[in-house]
């Protein structure tokens, strides 16, 4: 399967969490062995080469960053909604494109000068990946790049991005 047709496999959804919002669900495509290993290869390439981890945002995030961490041979961080984690090293609370949310950093996992890589379902509003990028560096890390499956092009995520090396497989 081509890129474009594991893409495909992605299902618009109208006013879901809300009304007026347009939901991306990736579930189809996580559930299409064949269109999720296409995807996973195509995100694993995005991965600049000095990475040396890569931070999975929760929840979707999870499945694809340890996919493609699999695929090069990397470590994953689980940045985490509160109370998840036993040990934290920062938190950060931050608007989200329909409402606010929080998370956080394990601790002892992302230290001074690690070059880590940020993965990620969709980039929105920028929100939630800024906030992942902003704990990386309190903890001292690098972020090397972001890489993401669809960028939702109309919310200008990239400007709460400023700067920041951002590769999406599909702009929407």
């Amino acid at each position: 399967m081509d890129l474009e047709g594991a893409l495909d496999l992605i299902v618009e959804v109208p006013d879901f969490p809300e009304p007026g919002v347009l939901f991306r669900d990736l579930a189809p495509l996580f559930a299409h062995a064949e269109g999720f290993a296409t995807v996973v290869n195509a995100l694993a390439e995005t991965i600049e080469p000095d990475t040396e981890l890569l931070a999975a945002v929760e929840a979707r995030g999870f499945m694809l960053a340890s996919a493609v961490g699999y695929a090069r041979g990397l470590g994953v961080v689980l940045v985490r909604k509160p109370g998840k984690l036993p040990l934290v090293a920062q938190r950060i609370d931050y608007a989200l494109e329909y409402g606010t949310a929080s998370l956080e950093l394990p601790a002892g996992v992302a230290g001074p000068g690690a070059r880590v890589g940020v993965v990620d379902d969709v980039l929105a509003t920028g929100g939630t990946v800024d906030a992942t990028c902003q704990l990386l560096e309190r903890a001292g890390a690098e972020v090397a790049g972001i890489s993401v499956v669809m960028e939702l092009a109309a919310l200008d995520g990239r400007a709460a991005l400023s700067g920041r090396k951002i590769r999406s497989l599909l702009v929407a």
